[in-house]
């Protein structure tokens, strides 16, 4: 190949190349003798359907309404066979079990897993807002089940005729390891007191976890069937 290359050049490039011997690498080119030896500049790219993903957290003013940017990264949710991305909507059906969480850990590091409504009783009017759906403290590493649940999950219960909420899920590292986390009460799905104006922000502030953000996510959801169900749960029926 480079003999026949060598042919159509100048005379005086010819001579070079017959005294070359060129080799590859992975990501470079380089030749044996000492002339030169240079990375190949390659272009790093992200798919438009990771930067839209995260661009709904601006779109549905999950930013700034919640939290003031968009998280780092995106958390992993799936409710059984549907795969949870930033904004889509979904029915309390579909929610009304607690979904599956994951995402990439530390080594020894703790998380709080933390999911609330901003929009209770709606999102014109959030007088009951952030409601708190869920909350998992000291998780070690990505193993959610070996957490401390300190508020037990509720699917979502949109009232009647108030449009979509939005339901985020925000996981934060917790910068001193295990945690104590004072004046948390244990609060059960059997009940949707002590829930109501749960603010994440004022939270992470309390308990030194703001900065700490590490992944989000959320849906949106109205109103359907299942909704009376909930409500007759959390009166404790």
């Amino acid at each position: 190949m480079i003999l026949y290359m060598t042919k159509l050049l100048l005379p005086q490039v010819r001579t070079i190349l017959q005294h070359i011997e060129i080799v590859t690498l992975p990501g470079y080119f380089c030749s044996k003798t000492p002339l030169e030896f240079q990375p190949i500049k390659r272009k790093r790219f992200f798919t438009s359907s990771t930067r839209l993903n995260m661009e709904a957290f601006t779109k549905d003013n999950v930013v700034p309404d919640v939290i003031d940017q968009v998280p780092p990264k995106l958390l992993k949710l799936h409710y059984g066979s549907i795969e949870v991305k930033p904004g889509m909507v979904l029915t309390p059906t579909q929610v009304k079990d607690r979904p599956k969480v994951e995402y990439e850990a530390e080594a020894g590091a703790y998380y709080t897993l933390i999911m609330n409504d901003p929009d209770a009783p709606s999102r014109k009017n959030p007088v009951r807002g952030e409601w708190h759906h869920w909350l998992i403290t000291n998780i070690p590493g990505a193993d959610v089940a070996k957490g401390e649940e300190n508020t037990q999950y509720v699917g979502s219960g949109p009232p009647k005729g108030t449009g979509l909420h939005r339901y985020v899920f925000l996981l934060f590292k917790q910068p001193k390891g295990k945690m104590t986390f004072a004046g948390l009460s244990k609060l059960s799905n059997r009940s949707g007191d002590g829930r109501a104006n749960h603010k994440v922000k004022d939270f992470a502030k309390k308990h030194g976890l703001d900065g700490n953000l590490v992944s989000g996510n959320f849906y949106q959801a109205e109103y359907d069937d299942y909704v009376p169900k909930l409500y007759e749960q959390l009166s404790g029926k």
